[in-house]
């Protein structure tokens, strides 16, 4: 009986041991798997809720946060509008909350669904655009293609439709240039 209790004893031991070790671990750990996010990650802990994003050349945007893609933020301002942001020019963020998405496996289908892929969706639905340069450049028109790092845009003034005698010309945008990409309701105010 002796010899169990001895054994029992030194199992406690080990155990809270192992317990204090992992214990003591555990901030570095928690540390080291902070490190591992990115932007769009600690974003995704914050669909639904209000977020301003501080952007190269389009200033300060703001708005529900309804999705987030690999390098692409989706907003809605409150107008009416969806605002498309490029990770890539965000400076700053606020309105973040203190949960982060889950950090799930990068798979090919998510990948895919990157800037290239949103700005398809406008080509398709023919939506105008105000399209925010990172230089601060603004250009009005309709995406017509995307190309694998370009975009072309069919300019023409915001408040008309795309048809062939308001189309002004068509311009190839380099996707690293662009930075907020707002839907508009041609023929509105």
């Amino acid at each position: 009986m002796r010899w169990q209790q001895l054994f029992a004893d030194l199992q406690g031991e080990f155990e809270e041991a192992e317990a204090a070790e992992e214990r003591a671990q555990l901030p570095a750990r928690s540390r080291a798997l902070f490190g591992t996010l990115r932007l769009a990650d600690r974003l995704g802990g914050a669909v639904g809720g209000r977020v301003s994003l501080r952007c190269r050349g389009a200033g300060e945007v703001g708005g529900v946060l309804t999705d987030v893609g690999p390098d692409w933020a989706l907003l809605d301002d409150g107008r009416g509008r969806e605002v498309l942001v490029a990770l890539p020019a965000v400076v700053a963020v606020t309105g973040l909350v203190r949960t982060t998405a889950t950090v799930a496996p990068a798979s090919a289908v998510r990948a895919a669904l990157d800037l290239r892929r949103a700005l398809r969706g406008l080509a398709r639905d023919r939506s105008a655009v105000a399209v925010v340069l990172d230089d601060g450049g603004v250009l009005n028109g309709t995406v017509d293609r995307v190309g694998a790092d370009f975009v072309e845009l069919a300019e023409h003034a915001p408040d008309e439709f795309r048809r062939a005698g308001s189309v002004r010309g068509v311009r190839a945008v380099v996707l690293s240039a662009v930075a907020v990409v707002r839907t508009l309701a041609p023929g509105a105010p």
